[in-house]
């Protein structure tokens, strides 16, 4: 991936600048630049794809409605809030706080899943690889065949994506991900845009 251009937008006013400044030029508040990427039209046309077909404004009792199929993850309390599982092509973010059990809850259902034989990719940010082994043995995940990559480069973790096509793939957590298109650290806002 090239390096993209980044411009500073202010959350105030939405003015930009070229370089980050302490005070916005446009309204004249204080630290409120944040780090965006520019990019072409070009470049976000086909960088972004979209899940649903285009279609025509109807009203809703117009629309034929059909379920989408789930994939359960074996834990059912976890299908029961994903409205009877994952979804091809869906998307995720698990929150709450530290040490709640995020991790655990998503290693136990990409275990789950690679039973089934669900091709997974557990992407870990925050962790080694042996620690997560060890956690999968105290949870009596003995013999798991979810692969583990520790990385939060993300032209890595997409390039072992690609390489590794995992019909599920966690990343935990998303705010230690950085892209080098950015200068700003992992976590800032610019980054987990990004």
């Amino acid at each position: 991936m090239a390096k993209e251009k980044t411009s500073y937008t202010c959350t105030e006013c939405g003015g930009t600048s070229a370089r980050w400044l302490g005070k916005c030029p446009h309204c004249e508040a204080w630290n409120t630049l944040i780090e965006t990427v520019v990019e072409s039209p070009a470049g976000n046309r086909h960088r972004f794809a979209s899940l649903a077909k285009t279609s025509q404004v109807a009203a809703l009792a117009d629309i034929e409605a059909s379920e989408i199929e789930r994939q359960p993850t074996g834990i059912s309390e976890l299908d029961r809030v994903l409205g009877g599982g994952i979804v091809e092509g869906g998307v995720v973010l698990i929150g709450g706080d530290p040490g709640i059990g995020k991790s655990t809850l998503l290693l136990q259902a990409l275990d789950g899943l690679q039973r089934a034989q669900i091709s997974t990719l557990y992407v870990t940010g925050e962790e080694s690889g042996a620690q997560v082994a060890l956690r999968s043995r105290r949870l009596g995940l003995d013999n798991s065949q979810v692969k583990v990559l520790a990385e939060i480069q993300l032209d890595k973790i997409l390039a072992a994506i690609a390489s590794v096509q995992p019909a599920v793939a966690v990343i935990d957590s998303i705010q230690t991900v950085y892209s080098e298109a950015l200068t700003s650290a992992p976590g800032s806002v610019a980054q987990v845009r990004e």
